[in-house]
């Protein structure tokens, strides 16, 4: 006969077990928060298939079932936040399937003093250690772009830059701030962005007490409205406010941290731009080319040096009085070895197509209207008036893709698709 207990019957007895492991269930779930999101893998073979099947893993690894508890309850809304774009999992390394994976992985989370570690798997293989802040915002961008910058409020060195998150947040601080505040309106990816950043902060910390500087990335399309209303049309942008009431832009974009420091102790708008004379307009000895002319005029001109330029381009603006110059030396002489030539690409897009010119300037030199060389090396007075004299000597410093070669050299419009039909590939990414 079954012994009876003070629950009673072995049905009964059953029940209360069952009864009670469901309110544990209940309560270690409600405590954890975990997700269903988060994968929870503990087999190998099924490790492997998830990073196969999926390319932007980060995983959790844990030395056991609680140690990982305040990683778990932040990661489940970042798997929520992130569903369809990243994937989050969670390897337990103290039971006994989940610690021979972490065996066969190398991972050891008992060697880390919280008995957790997050490493990030990209593509199906190991990407990197996660090691920047453990806040939803982080984690959430680090998956949305696991191989872009850090966000801006992670940098220590910004920590006197007032972070601006949500209009919301940016309407409060207008409101109850009563010093001057300088918003920089950006965008993470913005390569000027990034350069001014480091001056604005050390700006930041040199006025603070005084004035507020902040910073927002804007760029998202929730804040469109807002980007329209300070007329944010590029990046960055900063506004001016006294008493929460907008008054100018500040435009300096060549500023040190100490020209924003003045700035803001005798605020004042921009001064009107002089519209800048386009260089083809110029008084200028180079020949300037359209997609009209470009063919007849090198069947005009059997040698001739073409440069291929945009009109905002630093490196070309720097090349030009060089370029003018050496144009001015060989359009002197009866016995020229050559003319110099300029195309804007910007405007004149059908040639630059036509010769893939991706980068600014692209030098091209041209014999009886056939393209010869690429000559990248190519940069000051002199040394174009060298070439010139005697193309052929200088030749052999031509770039490298223009030199006989097995090696197969690829641009940014057949890099993708040359690389789908290779199993495998070792790509060189180099500077001439």
């Amino acid at each position: 006969m079954a012994s009876r207990n003070r629950y009673g019957s072995p049905v009964r007895e059953a029940k209360m077990f069952i009864l009670v492991l469901l309110v544990w269930l209940a309560a270690v779930l409600e405590a954890v928060k975990v997700s269903p999101l988060i994968e929870k893998v503990s087999d190998h073979k099924d490790f492997k298939k998830l990073l196969r099947t999926r390319t932007n893993v980060l995983v959790l690894y844990t030395k056991t079932d609680s140690s990982g508890d305040p990683q778990l309850k932040l990661l489940s809304d970042v798997a929520q936040s992130v569903k369809g774009q990243g994937t989050v999992a969670w390897v337990n390394c103290g039971d006994t399937e989940g610690r021979k994976l972490c065996k066969k992985v190398k991972v050891d989370p008992s060697s880390k003093g919280v008995g957790a570690e997050l490493l990030h798997y990209k593509d199906g293989s190991f990407h990197t250690e996660y090691n920047r802040p453990a806040t939803f915002k982080s984690m959430v961008a680090f998956l949305k772009d696991p191989s872009g910058p850090a966000l801006w409020e992670e940098n220590p060195e910004a920590k006197d830059i007032v972070h601006i998150e949500t209009e919301k947040d940016f309407r409060r601080l207008l409101k109850k701030e009563e010093r001057p505040v300088l918003m920089m309106f950006y965008a993470p990816w913005c390569g000027v962005c990034k350069r001014m950043q480091p001056l604005f902060q050390q700006a930041a910390t040199e006025t603070k007490g005084r004035y507020v500087l902040a910073g927002m990335n804007v760029h998202p399309s929730e804040f469109d409205g807002l980007k329209q209303e300070y007329n944010v049309k590029g990046y960055p942008t900063f506004c001016y406010f006294e008493k929460g009431k907008f008054l100018h832009h500040y435009e300096d974009y060549g500023a040190s941290a100490k020209d924003i420091a003045d700035w803001m102790k005798n605020p004042q708008p921009p001064q009107p731009k002089t519209p800048e004379v386009p260089w083809s307009e110029s008084e200028s000895p180079v020949f300037h080319l359209t997609d009209a002319t470009f063919d007849s005029f090198l069947e005009e001109h059997p040698a001739a040096l073409v440069m291929f330029y945009a009109p905002w381009c630093g490196h070309c603006k720097k090349m030009k009085p060089e370029y003018d110059e050496a144009a001015e030396v060989l359009n002197k002489g009866s016995d020229s070895p050559g003319v110099l030539a300029a195309m804007d690409t910007t405007i004149h897009k059908a040639t630059g197509e036509r010769f893939k010119i991706s980068g600014f300037p692209t030098m091209k030199y041209f014999e009886e209207g056939q393209d010869m060389y690429a000559l990248p090396q190519l940069r000051s007075k002199d040394g174009i008036l060298d070439f010139m004299r005697n193309p052929t000597a200088r030749a052999a410093d031509a770039s490298w893709e223009d030199k006989p070669s097995s090696v197969s050299h690829l641009g940014t419009e057949d890099f993708r698709e040359a690389l789908k039909k290779k199993k495998h590939a070792l790509v060189m990414f180099y500077a001439p």
